[in-house]
């Protein structure tokens, strides 16, 4: 014992560390954090295979990030010669993947001016105003596209549309809109925008309603799925936790 004691106190440490420094960075269930700290190594080793493995498919992104910023690059010199809409379109869309938003929207409103004829780059532009606040200036791009393809996106472009409605004052549209999405649709986007809509009105029941069913997919959720919408989980609780019961 007291060899593997001393085999394992530099390396369970390390293992501890890991771990933490994941679940800190991660935000998976609390509950975690008393494996890690009360089974020591043990309980760290569980948790990183549990949760910190298949994370490991997250590092090929930052590979495609580096290709993401060659062609940017590649993109952006192409430009000077050859300025066509798709160009543009496909500038907007690797800027969008880096979360760049600003000129993200530069290149869809040069995509558009150069007369892009398809509906993407006006949705994407629309994407871009609404995630940099400024709702009344996706509505335009936001209503053209949902009046074309009224599902476009797996229906988020109808509800981003709600959503700019209730942002701008308009939410009697706002909810129909979102009436109408959410019955096609179980995007937790759009239950807690709704959930906040409902929320602003005072209808706390309701806004209560709608952000418990963002939870309530949780548990038949397979594992890569619960880490993309840990965001979502983390608002929901945020807004129940805000909401008189």
């Amino acid at each position: 014992m007291g060899f593997l004691s001393h085999f394992l106190y530099p390396w369970g440490l390390i293992l501890q560390g890991l771990a933490i420094v994941h679940f800190i960075r991660r935000r998976p269930d609390t509950w975690w954090l008393y494996i890690i700290l009360f089974l020591g190594p043990i309980g760290a080793a569980v948790y990183l295979f549990a949760e910190a493995l298949p994370d490991i498919g997250l590092a090929r992104h930052s590979f495609k990030g580096f290709s993401r910023r060659k062609r940017i690059s590649q993109l952006e010199s192409t430009l000077h010669d050859n300025p066509s809409p798709g160009n543009y379109e496909e500038l907007g869309d690797l800027y969008m993947d880096e979360g760049k938003l600003q000129p993200a929207r530069a290149a869809f409103n040069n995509a558009i001016a150069a007369r892009a004829n398809t509906i993407d780059p006006f949705y994407q532009r629309g994407v871009c105003a609404i995630l940099l606040g400024d709702a009344a200036g996706a509505l335009p791009d936001l209503e053209r596209t949902v009046t074309q393809d009224f599902d476009h996106d797996f229906y988020r472009a109808a509800g981003l549309l709600a959503h700019a409605y209730a942002q701008t004052g308009e939410k009697e549209k706002a909810e129909a809109l979102f009436r109408r999405v959410t019955a096609a649709s179980t995007s937790s986007e759009t239950y807690l925008n709704f959930a906040n809509l409902l929320a602003s009105e005072g209808r706390n029941a309701e806004a209560r309603e709608w952000a418990q069913k963002v939870l309530d997919k949780k548990p038949n959720m397979p594992g890569y799925l619960r880490r993309r919408e840990r965001p979502w989980f983390r608002s929901a609780n945020s807004l129940l936790k805000r909401l008189p019961a």
